[in-house]
């Protein structure tokens, strides 16, 4: 299987991508770089896909497993490299789940199956950073 991405340099620092959905959405640089602040910051763009593979696989589990959660979110985190090309050494990953009476068990167990066995940016991102995560549990 292959994704086809295309990106397109709209002026200046701007660029448009889209995804093999149909949307789109903007990669830009700050003003301090020459940009408008204007779009979304590529290495950054690749923690939101971590979180958004993880995420998709855990809320997927959870839902198999008759889990109820109120809420969901995921804090994650990159530490860049000093020199160039600056890349995320150490990368962090904190989940956070919302409700009553959290089934605790279950729910690490979605992550740990996401996280070792489905998410295949983790495992991308696993071949050049540390890759550590975190469970929070938030009982309402």
């Amino acid at each position: 299987m292959t994704n086809k991405v295309t990106t397109h340099w709209k002026g200046n620092m701007q660029f448009e991508s889209d995804n093999p959905s149909g949307k789109t959405l903007f990669i830009d640089t700050s003003e301090e770089h020459g940009g408008h602040n204007s779009g979304l910051r590529p290495k950054a763009l690749m923690l939101s896909a971590l979180a958004g593979c993880s995420g998709l696989d855990v809320v997927s589990i959870l839902d198999k497993m008759k889990v109820k959660i109120s809420d969901f979110r995921m804090d994650t985190y990159g530490e860049l490299t000093e020199e160039h090309p600056k890349y995320y050494h150490t990368v962090t990953v904190e989940y956070h789940f919302y409700g009553d009476n959290l089934d605790e068990k279950k729910i690490k167990k979605a992550v740990d199956l996401s996280v070792e066995k489905y998410c295949g940016v983790m495992e991308m991102f696993r071949k050049f950073a540390n890759v550590k995560t975190i469970i929070h549990y938030h009982n309402d």
